[in-house]
């Protein structure tokens, strides 16, 4: 199935335009040699490129992958000399080019200098999937090389249409997009926007992600609580904490810490807190509310994205006519008195998670996550991989198919 799976991908990317059809070290390590006779045979007018990620015995693995149908195989770049001396040697033997990658290499600069004098067909500047959930990519690198080396560049790491082109005005000249487009719920029209872009760079307008800050809020109003628990391997999610007023919510965390029935700090926090923030407040008690409506009218007057409360609230109808998203543990129509005991801005417990000022959450129908500051970026590029993988997933299951298998978890299920 999971070779069907991939073939079905490489037909739909062709009909959208892609010319080479590249076979991830995933799949070999799962299928083998399979893998690329089955692509051999499925596109045999197509050029099949290996990703063996070869470290050592090169001469063997480029004879394995030539002799399966590659027309080109990938070594890594930072083995040794003397590996890929011999697989250039196997690659002339049989027939078949070598493409040598620099994915977490030292020095790519200096080893791509090297590799050229050694005779690789291709270099390929490649930043690796963990490296770009971190922030990184191949484009400001590519431009570094290109301007050192004369021999053919690839260039390959969380490629699209606008960075595409930004890797074609920089130097290269194969463009490989995984993720991209096998993960798309269209793989065709993500293959021909990728294709518009690599031949009429000009044409394309280069577009302007922001801040760091922007990204982040971008990519997680586009994906759910459940991709982002997902991509936090079943962390972060809020327990007992559900949507009173629904709508989805995505901004930084002001904290408060109160204490039963003392609602003083909870709505002095809405003078603190600036627009997209979210107010996440604990309060020791279920029964007695330290939230209602003329606190979320204060809110909305701030342009505060949401308020998430382990704790009760009250006014539910006023507030579910005021609109603004809020989650919460309990209601109940009793309020305290505001004593002005409690925390501003220090951290917390809510739901079950650590909350620390400035941390990002998203909440919606399932719930609300906690994602820490510092791998904010990380978590919602992961997070966005997750959503990816999902449409394709509902794409084929809409084609018929059921969820088992499709993941063919009996193959994979622990023995």
């Amino acid at each position: 199935m999971e070779l069907d799976r991939s073939v079905e991908i490489a037909r739909e990317a062709i009909a959208g335009g892609a010319d080479w059809i590249e076979i991830g070290t995933p799949l070999i390590k799962s299928e083998g040699m399979d893998a690329i006779r089955t692509m051999r045979k499925a596109f045999p007018d197509r050029t099949i490129l290996a990703d063996m990620k070869t470290v050592d015995t090169g001469a063997m693995e480029v004879e394995m992958a030539a002799k399966a149908g590659a027309d080109v195989v990938i070594v890594l770049g930072s083995a040794d000399d003397s590996t890929l001396l011999d697989a250039l040697r196997s690659a002339h033997k049989y027939g078949v080019r070598l493409m040598a990658d620099l994915i977490s290499a030292p020095d790519p600069v200096k080893r791509a200098i090297e590799l050229e004098a050694l005779g690789v067909d291709y270099v390929n500047v490649h930043i690796g999937i963990d490296q770009q959930m971190t922030g990184k990519d191949p484009v400001s690198l590519l431009k570094e090389i290109s301007e050192r080396v004369d021999v053919q560049l690839a260039v390959a790491g969380g490629l699209d249409a606008n960075s595409a082109v930004q890797a074609v005005k920089a130097g290269a000249r194969i463009v490989i997009v995984g993720g991209n487009i096998t993960r798309s719920d269209n793989v065709t029209e993500a293959a021909r926007k990728i294709r518009q872009s690599v031949d009429s760079p000009e044409a394309v307008e280069i577009r302007n992600v922001g801040t760091v800050d922007q990204e982040i809020r971008a990519i997680l109003k586009e994906v759910s609580t459940s991709n982002i628990s997902d991509a936090m391997h079943r962390k972060g999610a809020m327990k007992g904490i559900h949507p009173l007023v629904r709508g989805k919510v995505v901004g930084t965390a002001v904290t408060v810490q109160s204490f039963p029935g003392d609602w003083a700090k909870t709505v002095e926090a809405i003078d603190i807190a600036k627009k997209g923030d979210v107010i996440v407040i604990y309060n020791g008690s279920k029964d007695i509310a330290c939230w209602g409506g003329l606190a979320t009218l204060s809110s909305l007057n701030k342009g505060i994205a949401g308020v998430v409360i382990e704790g009760a609230v009250r006014d539910i109808d006023e507030i579910e006519t005021l609109g603004l998203p809020i989650y919460t543990s309990n209601t109940v129509p009793n309020a305290g008195d505001p004593k002005g005991f409690g925390e501003i801005n220090a951290e917390i417990t809510c739901g079950g998670q650590t909350v620390k000022p400035g941390d990002y959450i998203v909440g919606d129908e399932s719930g609300v996550v906690v994602i820490p500051a510092e791998r904010a970026y990380e978590l919602a590029r992961r997070a966005k991989e997750v959503n990816k993988t999902e449409k394709r997933l509902f794409d084929e299951i809409r084609r018929g198919g059921t969820l088992s298998e499709i993941l063919e978890l009996k193959k994979w299920e622990k023995r």
